[in-house]
C-alpha cells in the first residue's frame, strides 16, 4: 500500500487520492450564519428578533426607567424648565447606552438576531422616544399643565408597550398591560418619593 492510499484511509481525513485536497478539510462551502439562515427560513421571526424585540426593549427602558429621574426633578423643583433638562438628558444618555449595549452584546451570527448595527440603532431610537415623550410637555411654562400632560403621555406609552407585546410576542393583552403598569407604577412612586424627600 503506497503512502497516498494510507493517508486517504486515515480517520478524520477527507482528501481524495490525487486531488490535492488537504487531509482533514472539506471543499464544501461554510454554512451561512444563523441570522441569514433564519431570515431565509422564517422572515417574520427574523424581523421580530432584529427590529421588534430591540425596539420594544428600548421603548420599555426609555418609558419606564426615565420616570424616576424626571418626576423626582419635577416634584423637587416644581420648575418646568429644570424638569425638561433632566428629562432630555436622561433620554439622550439612555438612548446612547441602550444602543451600544444592544449592538455590542450580540453580533447575531450565532443567535440569529440579525445585524447588530440595525438592532442597536432601533433600540437606541426607541429608548429616546420613550424617555423624551413624557419630557417634552415640560416645555410648557405652567408646571401643573405640563405635569398633567406628562402623566397622560406615560399612560399612553405603557399601553402602547402592552399592545406591541400582545401583537408581536403573543402575550395576552391583559397580562401585558398589568405587567408593564406594575413596573411603571413602581418606578413612578420611586420618583415621587425621591422628589418629595
Amino acid at each position: 500500500m503506497d503512502s497516498t492510499t494510507r493517508t486517504s484511509n486515515l480517520p478524520g481525513t477527507t482528501g481524495a487520492p490525487g486531488t490535492g485536497d488537504t487531509p482533514g478539510t472539506s471543499s464544501t462551502p461554510a454554512n451561512p450564519d444563523a441570522a441569514t439562515t433564519l431570515a431565509a427560513i422564517d422572515p417574520k421571526r427574523a424581523f421580530i428578533l432584529e427590529v421588534i424585540q430591540p425596539g420594544l426593549a428600548g421603548l420599555m427602558d426609555g418609558s419606564v426607567s426615565s420616570l424616576a429621574p424626571l418626576f423626582a426633578a419635577a416634584l423637587s423643583t416644581r420648575n418646568s424648565h429644570t424638569a425638561f433638562i433632566v428629562g432630555m438628558a436622561t433620554a439622550v444618555g439612555a438612548a446612547i447606552s441602550m444602543a451600544f449595549s444592544e449592538a455590542l452584546s450580540d453580533d447575531g451570527k450565532l443567535s440569529g438576531r440579525g445585524n447588530p448595527v440595525l438592532r442597536g440603532g432601533v433600540c437606541g431610537a426607541m429608548t429616546f422616544v420613550g424617555a423624551a415623550g413624557h419630557a417634552l410637555p415640560f416645555l410648557i411654562p405652567s408646571f401643573h399643565i405640563a405635569m398633567t400632560i406628562a402623566i397622560a403621555i406615560v399612560i399612553v406609552e405603557l399601553f402602547v408597550i402592552a399592545w406591541v407585546r400582545h401583537r408581536y410576542m403573543e402575550t395576552p393583552l391583559g397580562k401585558a398591560a398589568i405587567q408593564i403598569i406594575i413596573g411603571g407604577v413602581i418606578v413612578f412612586i420611586a420618583g415621587i418619593l425621591i422628589g418629595k424627600s
